[in-house]
Formats: C-alpha cells, structure tokens, sequence
C-alpha cells in the first residue's frame, strides 16, 4: 500500500484500493475528516461541514462495494463544493450571510452527477462573497488562508477549493472561474485547476456571477484527477441553455498519447505584462521542459490581448450587477464593502458600454482562434506573482505599482472572454516556497490535448508532489 498518509493519496490512487477493498471509503473519509479537524479554522476553508451525513454516505458506500455494486473511479471519494453548487436540503450562502439560512430545494446538475458517481460530499467550501473577488478574503465568514503560509491569501474566488485541496482536506474540489478563480487560488496553493471550454460543463443550480464568462471546472492535486473528474461532470445538460451538445471523449484515455511533436505557442503580449522575474525565470524553465518532451515552441501575437481583461470586466460587472440589482437596492449596506463597490460600479456601464464590449469580444475570439492555424496549444505564466499577504491591494513589480485584482487576473481573465479551456499546474516555487503556476490553453473543446501535454509535463517534474508544511 501507499505509504503517504490516506489523505494526501490522489483520487486515482484512492480509487483502486477501495475497488480491491483494500481500504474502505470510511476509513478513506475519516482520514479526511481528521484532517479537517487538526487544520480548521486555521485554514478556513469551510463554511458548511457534513461530517455526519458524509459518514452515512460512506457507510452505504462500503455496503455497495462490499456487494459488488462498484459505481466507478470516484465512488466512495471525498470531495468539496465551493459555496455556490446547490445541494438539495443543504445551505447555500454564496459567501455572504445574507444567504446564510438560504436552502435549496434541487441539486446543480454537477452536484447530481457527483452524488450519481458515488462520490461523498464533505462540505461546502468558503469562497469571496458572490465569487466577485480573486484574493479569497470574505469578512463574514473570514477570510481564507493559503496552506504554505498562514498569513497570505489563498486566492479567489475558490479560496476554501484550493487551501481544501493543497492540505490534504479533500481529494479534489469543485469551483467556478469567471476571470480566473479556479486558477487563481489553483495556482497559489499549489495544485492543478481546470477551466473547461465555455459550455462542456453544465452550470445549472449554480449561482452566477457573470452569466457569459461563468465556467465550472475541478480542482484537484494530480492532472489525472482532474480528467477522471471531467469524465463525470461533462456533457449536456437541456437545463443549462448555454450548454454545448456534443459528445464527451474519455480524457484519461488522452493522457496516455505523447506529445512529441505538439506546437506550443508563447503569447508575446502576455509577457509585455508586469511580472516577478522569478515567476518568468520558471516559466522559461517550464517551457525548456516541454522542448525536452520535444514539443515545438514558437512565439505567437495576440494584437487585441492587452484589450482582453478590461473588455472582460465590463461585461462582467454589467452581468454581475444585473443579476444582484434587487440585492444591492435592498441590502447594499450589508454587502462586504470591496464586493458591493464593485456591484454599484456595474450600475454606471451602459447599454452602449455593454454592447461595445460584446463586439470587442467578438474580434478577441477571431483573433485568439486565428492563433491555433499555427499551435496546438498556447502557454503564460498562470499568474505574475505568488501569494501576498492578506489585506494587500497593490503590489509593486519592478518600477510599477499595481492593483491586485488586475495583476491576479492579467493572465487568466482573458479565457474567460473567449471561453477557451485552461489549465493551471505547478511549475515551480519561489525562494520563499510558495508555488509557481503554469498555464496551458487549448481550442474550444479540446479539453484533451490540454490535459494530455499538462499530464506529460507533470509526470517529468516533480513539483505537485511537494506539500504544504502543516
């Protein structure tokens, strides 16, 4: 048996051993909840715990398993919900005490199709009220802390997801990225992030932020997992009207072709931004690897990427605004003050803003997918900086100061305006030991040859084996 602790084993070295009946998902789950105990609320990472009604669950899973009724890889798999996937008869508070006794009366369809799979659902995990935020900080019910150092920001919006997964609470975790918030707290704790093409994953029964830019995606500590996962969560869904109808391939199975040969493209633009030098130095070295794995490398331009996130963020905090207009008018003043500013900032985009913004959006798309005539993939840095410490609302790299919300999302924003797959994976650590993040981005729907080239990195490094120092 695997000699790490059962709550640092990922999901596909958990998912055999409990087939065999090796382990069993009680002890699998009790693991995790020990965890939990020993960790919160130094992490912060929970707003809601279900320890009970996740040890019937996995009672009644070790019963099927024991009969023979083996459902799959992620039976009897503990995992997390960011604090906006409806759960029937469980609260949902979207980050905000406002919501605190709100309870829905349905599943998300990805909460179904998890519970289907007979995975065990521990909690629901903390997030920054209305996931309108990237630092994790959430003064309610307090602000999320990054598992290698207590003191620095997890990330946002899925800040419980990424403390949860990088320490060991959880296997894997579901979150929601609007402008990089599965990949933001990915890539400051740590682990890998998936945002999956706009559509491939249903989002019904999960609160919106910005309708047009909302993704779902798994959060989980191995690349492996994350298509094990996908493999469940993706398809269409007639309750999701932004669903796409198209058949889902067996991502595991992309994971086994090599990649030599793949052409790998390097945004020039995106490398014109602000960034630590260290972060640049292991994203070079990130890229010398994959020329190792002999992809090809060439530097691509994307003239209209500069445009990218301030065309996001107008579309996105119109949406925001229409979506929570009856909640500002009736509760503004209960709303955490950085999130509500940004609420009543959307207030003032006009019709004419929006409109503008949705055409600038179309020539992005033409243009980002004029790239892939000559690259399979496309390659940033996941962010320009590791964690900081909780509170900051500026950093300054090199001779620039600059306001944290812009410098998180410089990178990750822009695929959410055209809704292509990315994946964030670690890259390497600073001298201080805080992760460094690679991102991958990949055609729409070509969610396999972004997984099959992040897995063939991952399994020449050795950087998603490192943990935090709890």
């Amino acid at each position: 048996m695997n000699s790490k602790p059962l709550y640092f084993l990922s999901v596909s070295e958990l998912s055999p051993l409990i087939q065999k009946k090796e382990i069993s998902p009680v002890e699998v789950l009790e693991a995790h909840l020990s965890r939990i105990e020993s960790l919160e609320p130094k992490l912060n990472s929970f707003i809601t715990l279900l320890s009970e009604q996740a040890r019937d669950n996995a009672r009644e899973a070790e019963k099927e398993i024991l009969k023979g009724k083996y459902r799959g890889p992620l039976h009897g798999i503990p995992f997390g919900l960011k604090d906006l996937y409806y759960v029937k008869g469980i609260r949902n508070t979207s980050g905000s005490k406002l919501y605190d006794h709100f309870i829905p009366q349905y599943d998300s369809t990805v909460a179904f199709k998890l519970k289907e799979a007979g995975a065990i659902l521990l909690g629901k995990l903390n997030l920054h009220p209305f996931a309108y935020g990237t630092t994790g900080e959430n003064e309610e019910y307090g602000h999320m802390h990054n598992p290698w150092n207590l003191h620095l920001i997890a990330g946002g919006s899925s800040g419980g997801n990424g403390s949860s997964v990088a320490s060991g609470e959880c296997p894997f975790a579901m979150g929601s990225d609007t402008g990089g918030s599965i990949r933001i707290p990915a890539s400051l704790c740590g682990i890998v992030g998936l945002k999956p093409t706009y559509g491939r994953v249903s989002r019904y029964g999960i609160v919106p932020l910005a309708w047009s830019q909302d993704h779902a995606g798994p959060m989980a500590r191995t690349v492996e997992d994350c298509a094990l996962i996908m493999n469940i969560i993706s398809g269409h869904d007639s309750q999701d009207p932004t669903s796409a109808h198209l058949p889902v391939p067996d991502y595991t199975q992309a994971l086994k072709k090599e990649i030599k040969g793949i052409r790998l493209g390097v945004i020039k633009e995106a490398l014109e931004l602000p960034i630590e030098s260290y972060v640049k130095e292991s994203f070079w070295k990130a890229v010398d690897q994959l020329t190792d794995l002999e992809a090809i490398i060439s530097e691509v331009s994307l003239p209209t990427y500069h445009y990218g996130s301030s065309i996001a963020s107008i579309i996105q905090m119109a949406e925001a605004t229409a979506y929570h207009s009856e909640l500002i008018r009736k509760h503004g003043a209960q709303i955490f003050p950085p999130v509500r500013l940004r609420l009543e900032s959307g207030i003032f985009i006009s019709a004419t803003d929006y409109i503008q913004a949705e055409r600038a959006r179309t020539l992005f798309y033409r243009q980002s997918l004029e790239l892939f005539k000559t690259v399979d993939l496309l390659l940033t840095p996941t962010l320009p900086t590791t964690a900081f410490p909780i509170g900051t609302t500026s950093l300054k790299i090199g001779e620039q100061k600059v306001n944290v919300v812009s410098l998180l999302t410089q990178y990750t924003r822009p695929f959410n305006l055209n809704g292509f797959p990315a994946i964030t994976i670690p890259c390497g650590f600073s001298e201080n030991q805080l992760p460094i993040g690679l991102q991958i981005i990949g055609r729409p729907f070509d969610e396999e040859t972004v997984l099959r080239t992040a897995y063939a990195y991952q399994q020449s490094t050795d950087w998603h084996l490192k943990r935090p120092p709890l």
